[in-house]
């Protein structure tokens, strides 16, 4: 049954204790925040509580100017920052800075879960073929191939730490694309990634910055 509120006594779970929720809704919304995502294949019983309280866990997370994402089809869930230009609310997301590297192996990626689902497939992808992949792009970021191959490394690990990519158990090297990916980014921010792709088969250098993901700011 959904939470509603309710005595407060029936819910404390620790010494002045005035939540209202039960302890299974609050686990939810502590994933929720520290996520960056709650998914109904990694997180079954939370999953299970999000849909039985989405109401109330909306509540609470638009009380700190957060919007819920829920696709039910992916089992995906999310946070992002709320709109409100017309009133100054503060920011408990931060928005993590996209380098160019980083742009190019997030449009690759999405293209190869698009793929991969297209055939009803699991999107697994190894960390040599996304290098093979991205190496082609390096005469727009730098001429050293070693350097260049270190920064897609470094690019990786910043999309794992944003549960884009997650590891396959047993490897180190092989990752699944998390569905996640196809929410994070709007169709209006994926035509502009597709753009940097032929910017640089003209031979252009496209600009190096975006901030598409929410999340912590990068060291």
């Amino acid at each position: 049954m959904p939470v509603e509120a309710s005595d407060t006594s029936q819910t404390a779970l620790f010494a002045g204790d005035v939540g209202e929720l039960p302890l299974d809704t609050r686990r939810v919304l502590v994933q929720l925040l520290s996520g960056p995502t709650l998914e109904g294949r990694r997180h079954a019983k939370l999953w299970t509580v999000l849909l039985r309280d989405e109401l109330a866990v909306q509540r609470h997370l638009n009380n700190l100017f957060l919007e819920l994402v829920i696709d039910r089809e992916a089992q995906v869930a999310f946070t992002r920052q709320a709109e409100a230009a017309e009133h100054d609310v503060p920011m408990l997301l931060r928005q993590a800075q996209l380098t160019f590297i980083d742009s190019v192996l997030v449009l690759f990626l999405r293209q190869r879960l698009t793929q991969a689902e297209a055939h009803g497939d699991r999107a697994v992808i190894d960390r040599d073929e996304i290098v093979e992949n991205l190496v082609l792009y390096q005469r727009a970021a730098s001429t050293d191939r070693a350097g260049f191959t270190k920064r897609i490394n470094a690019s990786v690990e910043k999309i794992k730490k944003h549960n884009i990519l997650q590891k396959i158990r047993g490897s180190e090297e092989r990752f699944e694309i998390s569905p996640t990916l196809k929410l994070l980014f709007s169709a209006e921010e994926i035509a502009a990634l597709t753009q940097l792709y032929e910017k640089m088969a003209a031979g252009e250098t496209p600009d190096i910055e975006r901030q598409p993901m929410d999340g912590e700011d990068d060291e």
